[in-house]
């Protein structure tokens, strides 16, 4: 059976005259028969009986107009759904998302794209890498927002979206905060919140000190959680080595913190979003893409304004 033999069948059974249905279709007679004929074997009925008037549909005939029409109705459902996903606006989107990612950046991003694309839905994963990469490369998420290094791993793919700031930062009772600039060498006797030491941060973090011939960070605290992290840095002497921008959002959440200047430990690195290096992305991944390049030079000219605040 085709659907043009069924689209055919409906025009004959409007007309019911093989010769004036044949006309609207700009078909020939003999052409229209032999679709009409080849409809009748697929389905092994007789569809019209013939009558002086012309043709008359039979009882299987009746049924599958009905039919035919709900058929046509039902694929111009099924295009709009089709449009609908390869323009980003419906499926299901898996995200992965790195703790030093500003969470207002990516609600506010899944903000714009639901209420742009209301049949979407998504999934948000934080995790760090070693966690959220794997997940990618599996299929198991669509796409990873989080920091680059200098090339992708193998089978992915970057997307920059704007660079970050790593810093060290205290509370604000710390005895070092309010400094204009700090010497690294005093920080060799300080203990720190840090995450776990398989992270590049933690391992940019041991290797300045090892360059300068100083024992490696003493780690009194250590949790895959950011937010534990900062909370128990603000309550404490304890120092964290996070991205600005977290910084900045737990300033603007009321936490009592501030960042250290010291000079050797401002490392700047991309963020991207990540995804597999295949021929064809996810159109929702796409689009959503998309919205972070926009949210992200959003954030970049109007940086939060807690944060330029004292927290008292």
């Amino acid at each position: 059976m085709e659907l043009r033999d069924i689209e055919y069948f409906e025009e004959i059974a409007e007309q019911r005259h093989l010769g004036r249905a044949a006309d609207r279709l700009g078909l020939s007679q003999p052409a229209l028969s032999k679709s009409l004929r080849r409809l009748e074997e697929a389905m092994q009925v007789k569809l019209f009986n013939r009558n002086a008037k012309g043709l008359e549909l039979t009882a299987e005939g009746s049924l599958l107009l009905s039919r035919a029409r709900d058929l046509r109705l039902s694929l111009r459902s099924v295009a709009r759904e089709v449009s609908d996903v390869s323009e980003g606006r419906a499926g299901h989107l898996r995200i992965g998302v790195g703790p030093s990612i500003p969470t207002r950046l990516i609600a506010s991003s899944l903000g714009k794209l639901l209420i742009d694309a209301p049949r979407i839905s998504a999934r948000v994963t934080i995790s760090d890498a070693d966690e959220i990469i794997p997940a990618l490369r599996k299929g198991e998420l669509d796409l990873n927002v989080n920091i680059m290094h200098a090339s992708p791993p193998e089978g992915l793919r970057y997307v920059q979206l704007y660079e970050e700031d790593f810093v060290v930062c205290a509370a604000k009772a710390h005895r070092l905060s309010g400094r204009s600039q700090i010497r690294l060498e005093e920080l060799s006797d300080a203990r720190w919140a840090l995450s776990e030491p398989v992270l590049p941060s933690q391992q940019k973090l041991r290797l300045v000190f090892e360059e300068h011939g100083l024992p490696r960070p003493q780690v009194a605290l250590e949790s895959r959680s950011l937010a534990v992290r900062l909370q128990a840095v603000a309550s404490s002497d304890l120092l964290a080595y996070t991205s600005r921008r977290m910084i900045d959002q737990a300033l603007a959440d009321g936490y009592a913190l501030a960042v250290l200047p010291v000079p050797e430990l401002l490392w700047r690195r991309p963020i991207g979003a990540i995804h597999r290096n295949e021929p064809y992305l996810h159109s929702a991944a796409r689009r959503f893409i998309d919205i972070l390049k926009v949210c992200s030079a959003e954030h970049r000219t109007a940086e939060i304004v807690p944060a330029r605040r004292e927290v008292r």
